[in-house]
């Protein structure tokens, strides 16, 4: 990788000088930008030389100046609601080029579905989701992330205010797996921790250019881990768009003491400035900050934990001495007291009698937790930095050096709630770019700060102020103390109910009897004097000596305390070039790529204890696409070949189809493959999270659980039966996926969408369960395997997009997604809803000026059964959200204010079982120069 990018350097520097000896004699051009309706000049458009990366946009009086190496030249100028144009200038004359409005802005320029290739959007030969820069300023939503939501085949799970997961097509859990995310061509998967961080780092709203969602199998285009969809993320080219942009977003959250006593405050500060220098050299510096009181997890039901699994069940910690609490943390520790009981009868056999009707079945008792307010700063933060050169060394080659910066506190939910304090994560890229190819290099630096498990440092909290069981303290400990107490509480009642039994005139045996009913009667309040006892000291919630202890713990290092030491890193190379002018008769893209990964956990996440482990993968690919019978039909084959080190590699072609028999009709099929190594948490992976042990898939298992020497068993908590557990060759999952699907823009007014696929999984990733008697019910191990059967996949989905006059529209689509032919007993975590809907009416831009806007978004979706793996599975009920804005702009002072707010009916909801719920966010926000 080194000897990688010392090519890479030294190829930007020859290229550079190479510029320098061609950027002479260039010719400037000079021109103005109108509409043609009501002749006004259009301010920020965008000015293209057709064939090279040379750019610009007009300014406020709609005027531009570029240069170009020679004549004559084609520019294309396009604007948001105008048609595109394109004008040949074979002199250097002023140009006066007048745009048409558009009737229609549906069918836009997209480039996700064809390795940077522009398309069409309803050319498109795959399922593919759009955003644009409108539709960011058109959506109710508090951040563009929340501009997706709506959208056919996404779901998304809110983890906290800060954090939020995307994901395609089924699968929806807290850091998909089966979806790449890219932003500016960086893949966004933390290397270590293996979430998506485009919400954390990742631009600021200012900076945002568009967003493009492919939803299904896509890793043939863009690499493992696209196996149910990829979501790209653009930024602005500060050439394109130069300037001073600011937005100021201010926000209440938490009407109606739901989860606190006092609403909590929500505040989003963004800029970007951007600046060309001559016609070569262009920059840009983002920031934003972020702060607002958090969601609160704050469900309190009763959850029975049966291993990794369990299901919610009545009772609270007043009648069940095995409380556990879904969102109450420290409680997950649980000790059969039966065996303390015997001891108290070997050192007072007259105790037999008191304590005999609880020896002959497992008294379980938890220790007492505390619930997430206790023990989870509210206040998440979010500071962002980014910034970017870009060189033009020639009017076709570009350089570009961007950073991307960011850190904060959020809350993250998987097999448990992680706290991210103070976590560092940075984006670094360089890259050469010309239109027919491109060399970039990045890498990602990870940097888990002080993050900590809620769950684990709560438990190990618990044992800090006082041990559960401590040998050479027995005494002092608290289960020793908690059964002291019962014993003593069991044995008074008992007396009592003997003594009055015998005064009634009962035998011997008979008073034995009544008593001992007595005492089973009076256990519940016989648990809750043994938990005031043992609970004596007990350090109050938010007390200085909570605190002290508390933060003590969650500094030190997983497995004796409960924070994680992650400086995971990732190192890419990859490049592309298009053959368009050598081969003619077809086009033609070929490409690479080279990555690294550096786990760096020292123990606390990975089995990298004695030192980082290192993984690396490449990959190579080549599309070929051809249009016939006067572009009524186009196919393209494309073919991916990858290889990690750690797996066999595989090959995973593509064949598209797309077929129009009329004008602005367009249906298209495909058969696409998908690929995925296992993530490195799923290799590499030993964490306890409190309920579980979480462990990797490749053969390391086998030494760290010593399946040679120990009865080992699956365990299938679905019926709780168990058969020998054999360790079999760990592969990576591959999908084979049909896609049917219309596109049909009607009148220049209608956008109508459907497909419909069916998929099949082969050696699907998914986790079991596994015990070594006589853990069976203490803490199993959850290992990461394939299934032995082909899991099966459907879905389907329909939408409209409706452009009525006067700039009013009309949105609407439902979808859904299923998953069949799981093996019982095997952990998939699908976790989607079944059906969903979602419905959008707005204008752009209403009055005499057309100044004002609004938009109201509905969305709805079916309840489902969520398996997390270690937190807590349940149902996540149906819920009905309804999102709106209304914005008014100011042209002489460039700017727009907007009153808008999610969930705005405050009916709260969760997306995950477990997560918090979601209440209402009403905002009001100041854009300057964000159109």
């Amino acid at each position: 990788m080194k000897k990688a990018w010392a090519i890479f350097s030294v190829s930007i520097l020859l290229f550079t000088m190479v510029g320098h000896a061609q950027a002479s004699n260039e010719i400037t051009l000079r021109g103005i930008v109108k509409s043609s309706d009501k002749d006004e000049v259009l301010a920020k458009a965008t000015v293209l030389v057709r064939g090279s990366i040379s750019g610009t946009t007009t300014d406020e009086k709609g005027r531009f100046q570029i240069k170009v190496p020679s004549l004559p030249v084609t520019l294309v100028i396009s604007f948001t609601e105008f048609e595109t144009h394109e004008v040949v200038v074979s002199a250097p004359d002023e140009i006066q080029i007048i745009l048409q409005r558009s009737d229609i802005s549906l069918d836009a320029v997209v480039v996700a579905p064809a390795f940077g290739i522009p398309t069409k959007f309803t050319r498109s030969p795959v399922s593919i989701e759009r955003v644009s820069r409108k539709d960011i300023i058109n959506s109710p939503a508090e951040s563009y992330w929340g501009s997706m939501l709506g959208k056919k085949g996404l779901d998304v799970t809110t983890s906290s205010l800060t954090y939020k997961t995307y994901s395609t097509r089924g699968f929806n859990i807290s850091g998909s797996y089966r979806v790449n995310q890219f932003m500016d061509g960086m893949d966004n998967q933390a290397p270590g921790l293996n979430f998506s961080i485009g919400n954390f780092i990742g631009l600021t709203e200012p900076d945002i250019e568009s967003i493009e969602i492919l939803p299904g199998a896509s890793s043939a285009l863009y690499g493992p881990g696209g196996v149910n969809g990829t979501i790209i993320v653009k930024s602005k080219n500060p050439f394109d768009f130069p300037g001073l942009t600011i937005l100021v977003r201010q926000g209440i959250t938490d009407i109606g003491k739901h989860q606190r006593d006092h609403p909590g405050w929500y505040s989003d500060y963004s800029m970007r400035w951007a600046s060309k220098i001559g016609n070569r050299f262009a920059y840009k510096l983002c920031a934003q900050y972020l702060q607002g009181k958090d969601w609160l997890a704050n469900d309190s039901s009763n959850y029975l934990r049966m291993g990794a699994r369990g299901n919610v069940i009545p009772g609270n910690r007043q009648s069940d001495p095995n409380y556990d609490g879904v969102n109450v943390y420290g409680d997950e520790t649980v000790v059969d007291i039966v065996p303390f009981m015997q001891g108290a009868i070997q050192q007072m056999p007259s105790l037999m009698p008191v304590l005999q009707p609880f020896l002959n079945s497992p008294q379980k008792v938890s220790r007492t937790g505390y619930a997430e307010q206790d023990l989870i700063d509210p206040l998440t933060k979010n500071l962002k930095f980014s910034g970017a050169l870009h060189y033009k060394i020639t009017d076709s080659l570009e350089v570009q050096l961007m950073g991307y910066w960011g850190t904060g506190n959020t809350v993250y939910s998987a097999d448990n709630r992680f706290v991210f304090k103070n976590i560092k994560i940075g984006q670094y890229k360089l890259e050469l770019r010309h239109p027919k190819w491109f060399l970039r290099g990045y890498t990602t630096q990870e940097d888990a700060g002080e993050a900590y498990s809620a769950t684990v440092t709560t438990q190990l909290f618990n044992e800090a102020w006082k041990r559960s069981y401590n040998p050479s303290n027995v005494n002092g400990s608290w289960y020793p103390q908690y059964t002291g107490a019962f014993a003593q509480g069991a044995g008074a009642v008992y007396t009592q109910a003997y003594t009055q039994a015998l005064m009634g005139g009962q035998n011997a045996q008979q008073a034995n009897t009544t008593a001992q009913a007595a005492v089973l009667a009076s256990a519940p309040q016989l648990h809750n004097a043994a938990r005031a006892y043992a609970d004596q000291g007990r350090p109050t919630a938010g007390s200085e000596t909570f605190q002290q202890i508390f933060d003590q713990v969650r500094m030190i290092p997983i497995p004796n305390g409960g924070r994680f030491l992650d400086k995971s890193q990732l190192w890419m190379l990859e490049g592309q070039y298009n053959f368009k002018e050598i081969i003619k008769f077809a086009e033609v893209v070929t490409g690479f790529d080279m990555k690294k990964y550096i786990l760096n956990s020292k123990g606390t996440i990975f089995i990298d204890s004695t030192g980082p482990i290192k993984t690396n993968e490449w990959g190579a690919y080549v599309q070929v696409s051809k249009k016939l019978a006067g572009d009524k039909l186009a196919f393209s084959i494309s073919g991916r070949y990858d290889k990690n080190e750690n797996f066999k590699g595989n090959f995973t072609p593509r064949v598209t189809a797309l077929y129009s028999p009329f004008q602005n009709h367009h249906i298209r099929l495909s058969y696409q493959t998908a690929y995925r190594f296992p993530s490195n948490l799923q290799q590499w992976i030993r964490l306890d999270v409190g309920a579980v042990m979480l462990l990797g898939g490749l053969p390391w298992i086998n030494d760290y659980m010593k399946t040679n020497s120990k009865q080992t068993f699956v365990y299938d908590p679905s019926n709780g039966s168990t058969s020998p557990y054999n360790f079999k060759e760990f592969k990576p999952e591959s999908l084979r996926s049909f896609e049917m699907g219309y596109k049909g823009l009607i009148k220049n007014k209608l956008l109508l969408d459907a497909y419909v696929y069916v998929g099949q999984y082969s050696d699907f990733l998914g986790r079991i369960f596994l015990v070594q008697p006589p853990t069976v019910v203490a803490k199993p191990f959850s290992i990461v395997v394939n299934s032995d059967v082909k899991v099966r996949t459907w879905g389907m989905g329909l939408g409209f997009d409706y452009k009525l006059p006067a700039n009013y529209f009309l949105s609407f689509n439902t979808y859904t997604d299923r998953l069949t032919n799981v093996p019982s007993g095997f952990m998939a975590a699908f976790n989607t809803p079944e059906w969903r809907v979602n419905a959008g009416v707005g204008n752009s831009g209403m009055g005499k000026k057309e100044r004002i806007g609004f938009a109201l978004n509905f969305r709805w979706q079916d309840s489902f059964y969520w398996e997390s793996g270690g937190l807590a599975d349940g149902t996540v009920k149906s819920y009905t959200t309804l999102d709106a804005q209304v914005n008014y702009k100011f042209p002489k002072i460039k700017s727009i204010v907007k009153i808008g707010g999610t969930n705005i009916l405050n009916q709260f909801y969760q997306s995950a079982f477990g997560n918090p719920y979601i209440g209402g966010l009403y905002y009001i926000s100041l854009g300057y120069q964000i159109l």
